[in-house]
Order: structure tokens, then C-alpha cells, then sequence
């Protein structure tokens, strides 16, 4: 499925102590520009440290113990995955996370569902630029003793966690989830971090789990269970697993689809896996066409446009500002199957044409507005107003420029041009309807 690229609404801000540094920290979520991504900042330097949410930000001889560290120099920021995981599970592509200090807050209660409430209030913003996914189309494999994670290709993400633990008390877990942002908000977020009672002195010995509590996180002591509130599910401990999954996948950089299944891996594997994802995606990325950043691309109108040869009339959208303008391309050549007819050693664009194109650049737009525009159809229903003030010929470019009049419980009514450079080749006024395939 094909969307927008999103970015929040206004700034929002969570105050709290990290959770392996044990520092108070106020972490402020900010708009992004679209193609950003998702970029941290050190405010509480001078000047402030801005740190790439990529695996690129982790040098390949760091160790990842117990959590994710990004790097920029000598400056760092820990345990980067549970904001990661939340963003990318609430599809919220550009953001600026602004922290004054190492880490990142941990929510008073535990669990993540704190950072979900946050992003909610925030609110979203589509920004008309389509998200780059990469989906993947062979298996890529790691594998290291017992611990191995296997991604294959498959619609949306897939995701699967099987943990083995000698503790009775968690045993063998095993979980598997299509991600969408209920089910994170709803069966991941709530889950806790977890720890075994043996390994709490030696991890606070090397500076970690300082921020901890029975209050935030579940410490196993045998086959009892150490917290404030009992486990909110029988199988939290790989639920957490899957978040800290989630978390890592997001320093590829891009969302993912495909069916990725881990066993027994952490956050080293993890990383040591998203380096190869990624080396798979950017192959990947050299054999496609390359696409001008913010562009809609003949691929991805495909995507979300029922039209096809020799009916569909748009190559490319350039610009889309959600629910209000779309700008789109067409390419006029001389092997268009209508020329020969239309007329013969005359060849002229028919003016109905030229109105359907200028109705499938604005098809874009208003299929934008639905959450999954494969499952829907745009028809028309009036034409007003349409002018044709010269004619488009073989060799010509036509630009459609289209803005939303009003759009109400799917009907919608636009003011469309065609240009031929600057000059104005036709306009209409034209009303659709979205309709159930």
C-alpha cells in the first residue's frame, strides 16, 4: 500500500529519567520537513549533536548490550529503540527528537504506551511526498549460533518472535503480528522490559538499568516475578522482544514489508541484521528506476490508480499537498494509440483525453484520502466549464495542475488546467465520487 509521507501535527514534550543512564531528560517531538527521516538532537550541548536514526550512526566495532546506541563522535544517545519503534509503528516518518539529555524518558508506568498517547496528541500531518519502502522481494538471512532472524518477501510487515529462556518463570514465548498501528498501540506498547534478577548487579556495575524500577520494568527472581503490577500478558516478555524489534528495523531508514521472523536475538543481532537489509535494499534501490525525491512515480500511481495501457494519462505527480492541489505530468508522443484516428496525418490530443488525464492527476489526490486506495475507484460525475484553448500535439508535456474545491463524505469537486509549458492548453471544473471496487 501506498501513502504519504507523515510528519506531527505541533510539538510535544515528555519529561522523565532514562533508563539505563538513570539522568532526568526532557525529550521534545518535532515537525519535520518531508525526506528528514527521523533525526535526534543533543540540545543540551553546545552546539547541539544532531544524530541520524540510521544503523549507519552505529560504528561497526560498538556493542549493543541491552540496548541501542547511536553515535556521532564522541557524542551518543542511548537506548534509541522504543521511541524508534513507536514512531515507525504509528507511521510517522519525519520528526525531530530533541533531548536534553543521553536518553531518552522512560514512561512512569512502563511500557510504551505513553509515547503512543504523546504521538496522538501531536496529531499528524500528511505531506505529500510518497513513503520509499522497501519490500522485500528475496530471503535475507543472519544467523549466529542459535539466535537467527530471516526476512522473506510478503504483503504489509509480518513480523514473528520466539524467545527460550531456562527461567520457569518465562520459559518459551512465541508471538507473531501484522503491524499496523492498533496492534502496536493495543498488544506491543503496553509490554514492559524485563530483566533476570542475577544479571541486575552486573548491569548496574557496567552503568546500565540505572533508571530502572519493579515500577517500569519486570525482574524475574526464579519462577517469581518482581514488579508493582503483575505481567498485563502472559507472553509480555517477547511482546517487549517484538518492540525492541520494531525499534531496530526503523534504523534502516525506511519501512519495511515482508515477513521477518526472529529467534532468541537481541539488539547485537538485530543490528548486525538491519546491516544487511540494508545492503539488499540500496541493490535493490540501484536496479529500480531512480525517482526524483518527492515524486510520484509511473510505479507508484500504479499502485494507486485502477488505469491501465492504453487508458492510463498520467506518467508522474510532482507535487501533492494533501487535500488541497496535485500537480501531475503526461507525456505526449507521436505512439499514442489514439493519434492515427485522431486524424490521420493530422494528429491532435482529443479534448475528452485531455480532460480524463487532467481527471486521473486529480484521481491521485482524492485517493490519498482513503486509507487503502487499491480497494477503491474514482467515477465521474460532472464536467463544468471546460474550455480548450489550443491544441496538444506530438512532442508536447502536459502539466495538470488541480485544486480541491470541496470534498465531502467522498464527492468531491476540483478546478483543473492543462498547460503546455506556460501556456494554458484546457480547463474544467470536474466532480467525482470514491466508490467500493
Amino acid at each position: 500500500m501506498i501513502r504519504q509521507q507523515k510528519t506531527i501535527a505541533r510539538e510535544v514534550t515528555l519529561s522523565g529519567r532514562g533508563l539505563h543512564t538513570g539522568e532526568d531528560v526532557t525529550m521534545t517531538l518535532r515537525p519535520a520537513e518531508p525526506d528528514t527521516g527521523i533525526r535526534f538532537v543533543r540540545v543540551d550541548l553546545d552546539p547541539p549533536v544532531e544524530i541520524v536514526a540510521d544503523v549507519t550512526s552505529i560504528p561497526a566495532d560498538a556493542e549493543a548490550v541491552r540496548n541501542t546506541t547511536l553515535y556521532a563522535d564522541d557524542v551518543c544517545i542511548h537506548t534509541v529503540e522504543h521511541v524508534l519503534a513507536t514512531l515507525r509503528a504509528l507511521q510517522v516518518d519525519n520528526v525531530v527528537v530533541a533531548l536534553d539529555g543521553p536518553e531518552p524518558p522512560e514512561p512512569p508506568a512502563g511500557g510504551y504506551g505513553d509515547y503512543v498517547t504523546l504521538l496522538r496528541e501531536a496529531g499528524e500531518v500528511n505531506q505529500g511526498h510518497p513513503v520509499e519502502v522497501y519490500r522485500i522481494d528475496r530471503p535475507v538471512t543472519y544467523t549466529d549460533g542459535d539466535v537467527e532472524i530471516v526476512a522473506v518477501p510478503g504483503d504489509g510487515l509480518r513480523l514473528s518472535f520466539t524467545i527460550d529462556y531456562a527461567n520457569p518463570a518465562i520459559g518459551t514465548q512465541h508471538r507473531a503480528v501484522v503491524l499496523t498501528p492498533e496492534v502496536y498501540e493495543k498488544e506491543i506498547a503496553p509490554a514492559r522490559t524485563f530483566v533476570l534478577r542475577e544479571d541486575v548487579d552486573r548491569l548496574r556495575e557496567l552503568g546500565m538499568i540505572r533508571g530502572g524500577s519493579l515500577e517500569t520494568a519486570l525482574v524475574y527472581d526464579g519462577d517469581t516475578v518482581m514488579s508493582a503490577e503483575a505481567p498485563r500478558f502472559p507472553d509480555e516478555c517477547v511482546r517487549h522482544k517484538l518492540l525492541d524489534l520494531i525499534g531496530d528495523l526503523a534504523l534502516l531508514g525506511v519501512p519495511v514489508e515482508g515477513h521477518i521472523h526472529a529467534v532468541k536475538s537481541g539488539h547485537r543481532s538485530h543490528i548486525a541484521f538491519v546491516r544487511r537489509l540494508r545492503e539488499a535494499w540500496l541493490k535493490a534501490r540501484r536496479n529500480a528506476a531512480a525517482t526524483k525525491a518527492g515524486t510520484w512515480d509511473i510505479h507508484l500511481i500504479q499502485q494507486i490508480m485502477p488505469h491501465r495501457y492504453p487508458f492510463l494519462l498520467v506518467d508522474r505527480i510532482v507535487h501533492l499537498e494533501d487535500r488541497k492541489r496535485v500537480v501531475g505530468i503526461k507525456n505526449v508522443t507521436v505512439n499514442e494509440p489514439f493519434f492515427p484516428g485522431h486524424f490521420p496525418g493530422h494528429p491532435i490530443m482529443p479534448a475528452v483525453l485531455i480532460v480524463e488525464a487532467m481527471a486521473q492527476t486529480g484521481g491521485v489526490l482524492l485517493l490519498n484520502t482513503v486509507d487503502d486506495p487499491s480497494r477503491y475507484l474514482v467515477y465521474f460525475t460532472r464536467i463544468d466549464k471546460a474550455k480548450f484553448r489550443r491544441p496538444v500535439l506530438p512532442g508536447d508535456q502536459l502539466r495538470f495542475e488541480l485544486e480541491l474545491v470541496s470534498l465531502r463524505r467522498g464527492i468531491c469537486t476540483m478546478k483543473g488546467q492543462a498547460f503546455v509549458e506556460d501556456a494554458l492548453a484546457a480547463e474544467a471544473e470536474l466532480s467525482s465520487v470514491i466508490v467500493p471496487r
